[in-house]
């Protein structure tokens, strides 16, 4: 059911989709559906909540070999983005791009428990900043960058607009990830 309301999201988005397309794209009934989720927001919610399980997973899986905090950082970052560079559709999903950036139709609630999954597999390289002498708040604002200029690579490699600069974006990730480092460590944090 979920693989079908998958499919009918990213063929119609949230808005365009239906109980009954993904119903009918399951081969079941729209009471089928209702006796397991009680909207296409729910569904929805489903679809993101099992894509953040996976993220945080490999996220979690992802281990330095010497342990430093530095390669901890890079270890995991590139974890995160190796999620969303092979599964380009959890991307979609992640950032509502089914149906135009916007949380539309999640309730309060369950955006914020959405984002705090999301927050979850992105603490470990906040972690790792600190303790590469980073203050909380540093931390977070350099995450917070490293998290963007990582999206904003992985949003022009899934629309293919890198091509335009002639690079890659796992190429461009990794230097900046080479790079946070050595720029840490001269005193130049975001």
């Amino acid at each position: 059911m979920l693989d079908a309301a998958r499919s009918v999201f990213q063929r119609l988005g949230i808005e365009g989709a239906s109980i009954r397309e993904i119903a009918k794209a399951a081969g079941y009934t729209p009471g089928a559906i209702y006796s397991y989720f009680e909207n296409k927001e729910a569904i929805y919610g489903a679809l993101l909540a099992e894509s953040l399980e996976r993220l945080n997973d490999m996220v979690g899986a992802a281990d330095a070999p010497d342990g430093s905090a530095a390669d901890m950082l890079k270890a995991k970052a590139r974890a995160w983005f190796g999620f969303y560079a092979t599964n380009p559709r959890d991307l979609d999903l992640g950032f509502y791009l089914v149906q135009g950036m916007q949380p539309r139709g999640l309730n309060a609630e369950l955006n914020f428990q959405l984002n705090d999954r999301l927050h979850d597999a992105l603490r470990p390289c906040e972690a790792a900043l600190q303790a590469m002498g980073l203050t909380a708040d540093e931390a977070l604002r350099e995450n917070t960058a490293l998290f963007a200029h990582g999206v904003g690579l992985l949003l022009l490699q899934h629309t293919g607009r890198i091509r335009m600069f002639g690079q890659e974006a796992t190429d461009l990730f990794a230097r900046y990830l080479n790079d946070l480092p050595g720029r840490l460590a001269r005193g130049k944090a975001i």
